[in-house]
């Protein structure tokens, strides 16, 4: 079954709406490549929750390569020293070229988890999410050869600036965060409107974000802790002011 995003007639007057945020362009039948030297750290966060569910329902397929499969020697070696000298090994051009080139076709976007690409923010998920292909490459070591960001990758990704130890952990965080934008995978597509970082239209300040509204549910008070008044009149139209302001 799929899920249409219609707006909602009891969201707020100028609010976006589900079908705004998702805009048109999102494809069913995802396939996501990642490729790794550690595919058994991505068991746990593929198998539960969100994520196993767009998989089940078959929105997404996503497939966890060993980089170590293209490897041409007896030892798998997938990285060598640098030239010109310095600490750490780095991750070949050659091995990773022979592993996006058999998985990529004319509609792939292949993508580099790199410390040193563009920050990636809730805009680029949801562009990620239109595509009908993605392969992400996985740094690790020292780096990658810089050839590879140069002549395979289309993008150069980072998800912070941090240092972290390899690109698994920031290819799980883009995947996440592209999937769940995908239709069909969250139960109620109003969670797109109201969540936080969804873009909305330019303000003289700039383009800003919408933040999401301060929630709350039993016990009514807590420790003298109190829900705000406001929020159990009943009252939609003051309530919905209470939440756009706040």
């Amino acid at each position: 079954m799929i899920t249409l995003f219609l707006p909602h007639p009891c969201l707020p007057a100028g609010r976006p709406t589900p079908l705004q945020i998702i805009g048109e362009g999102y494809n069913l039948g995802v396939r996501i490549d990642i490729l790794t030297l550690f595919p058994e750290m991505f068991a746990g966060v593929l198998d539960y929750s969100i994520l196993r569910r767009a998989q089940d329902h078959s929105i997404v397929k996503i497939n966890i390569h060993n980089l170590r499969d293209w490897a041409t020697d007896k030892y798998k070696s997938v990285d060598d020293r640098p030239y010109g000298g310095g600490p750490g090994m780095v991750m070949r051009v050659d091995i990773i070229d022979s592993a996006v080139s058999e998985l990529k076709d004319h509609k792939s976007k292949v993508i580099l988890l790199d410390a040193k690409g563009k920050t990636f923010k809730q805009k680029k998920a949801q562009e990620l999410a239109k595509e009908e292909h993605l392969i992400l490459i996985c740094g690790h070591y020292e780096g990658v050869d810089q050839r590879v960001a140069e002549h395979i990758a289309d993008e150069v990704i980072s998800v912070g600036d941090y240092v972290l130890s390899g690109g698994e952990i920031p290819a799980m965080t883009i995947v996440d965060s592209v999937v769940r934008l995908l239709p069909g995978v969250l139960g109620n597509p109003e969670s797109l409107v109201e969540e936080s970082f969804n873009e909305v239209p330019p303000s003289p300040q700039g383009l800003r974000r919408a933040r999401e509204y301060p929630q709350y549910t039993r016990p009514e008070e807590y420790k003298g802790w109190k829900v705000p008044e406001v929020l159990l009149s009943g009252n939609h139209k003051l309530i919905n002011e209470w939440r756009n302001h706040k």
